[in-house]
């Protein structure tokens, strides 16, 4: 059977491969749409397999509320250009909604959940493989969050920002406070819930500096536990100034709303993963000299 342009045109709609692969699938297949498209299936899925060691630094952070459930991911991909994909998106779209109904117990047991997009399936692993294939990028859930009891409130900023906030009281006020936190990022509810390790970490830093004052020691202490303070009130939320009125503390701000915050999260796209840069002058000068010592 003759292959036309707009048959590989077809194909290529619905599996966004590469027009070649779409001919030669469609050949094997003797012009059967169905099962070309299932030929490219098989194929593109070979694709996920050699994207997976890819570095997977970009990507968007989903949310999901159902009632008093609440639900907040993280899900990467390769390049910035992926994130803009409607699959992609909805991939963490149906991750998010799935957490906040099923509550799976880590990435694993979220990744055997129902799911269909793009004719990908039936579960969310499937799907995720399946745009691998289809996108020709490494996708991976990464983290989420699940809360439940508590009124929930979730704020994205441009999708690579996703805080979550558990709360009683005024939604306004906490989704501001959600708005605050993804633009002051505190480390801690309070300054008693900062990490011990961050505390030490600034204290060293502290302790160095003065002792650089060759003041007296009950001078240094002193300096010292000052440090030590304003770095609490930076890192705390509570006791940070309210980015919408500087004049009042988040503290302050919901006890004017007689709104409690609980407890929040905040996840930032790629934080703490090492991205690969690449130096294209560096291995313009390197193919250079390996062109001349040849």
């Amino acid at each position: 059977m003759a292959i036309t342009a707009a048959m590989v045109g077809e194909l290529r709609a619905k599996t966004d491969a590469p027009m070649m692969e779409c001919k030669k699938a469609l050949t094997e297949a003797n012009g059967d749409m169905e099962k070309a498209e299932e030929i490219l299936r098989v194929k593109l899925g070979n694709k996920a397999g050699k994207a997976a060691s890819r570095v997977t630094a970009e990507g968007a952070v989903a949310s999901a509320i159902e009632g008093k459930v609440g639900a907040l991911i993280e899900v990467n991909c390769e390049t910035d250009f992926v994130t803009k994909n409607d699959s992609f998106l909805a991939l963490c779209n149906a991750a998010a909604q799935l957490i906040a109904k099923h509550n799976p117990a880590d990435i694993d047991a979220l990744g055997t959940l129902p799911c269909e997009i793009d004719g990908f399936g039936p579960t969310l692993e499937d799907v995720r493989k399946g745009l691998i294939g289809k996108i020709g990028e490494n996708m991976s859930f990464r983290r989420f969050k699940r809360v439940e009891g508590s009124s929930v409130t979730c704020y994205l900023h441009s999708g690579r920002i996703g805080v979550m906030v558990e709360f009683e009281g005024s939604e306004t006020a906490a989704r501001d406070v959600a708005m605050h936190i993804a633009a002051m990022k505190p480390v801690a509810l309070s300054s008693a819930d900062v990490p011990a390790e961050l505390v030490a970490k600034e204290r060293s830093v502290a302790e160095a500096k003065a002792a650089e004052s060759g003041k007296p020691a009950e001078i240094v202490t002193k300096m010292v536990e000052g440090s030590i303070a304003k770095y609490l009130k930076e890192v705390s939320l509570m006791d940070q100034a309210f980015v919408k009125n500087d004049k009042q503390t988040i503290a302050q701000m919901l006890k004017e709303n007689a709104t409690t915050v609980s407890a929040f999260t905040m996840y930032i796209v790629g934080e703490g993963i090492e991205k690969k840069v690449d130096d294209f002058a560096a291995e313009v000068a390197a193919q250079v000299a390996a062109a001349k010592s040849a």
